[in-house]
């Protein structure tokens, strides 16, 4: 197909539907798309999500202890004042 052959054949295109039309049909092609895309990602996060889930309750982080307390003076208790 030479380049002639493209060139008429898109103009008979943009007669017969319009440039409004094709800006139209380009724009809902292009939605779709994204759509598209975005539901094999959302697809993936949600995979990741449930593995990382398994992991935390097969492999449970360790729990942190709270140091004890202290007094209101940082001296020893064994020394009266």
């Amino acid at each position: 197909m030479s380049i002639t052959h493209i060139v008429l054949l898109l103009l008979v295109v943009v007669l017969i539907f319009g440039t409004k039309k094709l800006r139209n049909i380009g724009s809902d092609l292009g939605g779709a798309m994204r759509d598209f895309k975005k539901g094999l990602d959302g697809d993936e996060e949600a995979r990741q999500q449930r593995e990382r889930e398994e992991k935390l309750r097969a492999d449970p982080p360790a729990s942190t202890q709270v140091p004890p307390a202290h007094s209101e003076t940082s001296e020893p208790r064994d020394r009266a004042p």
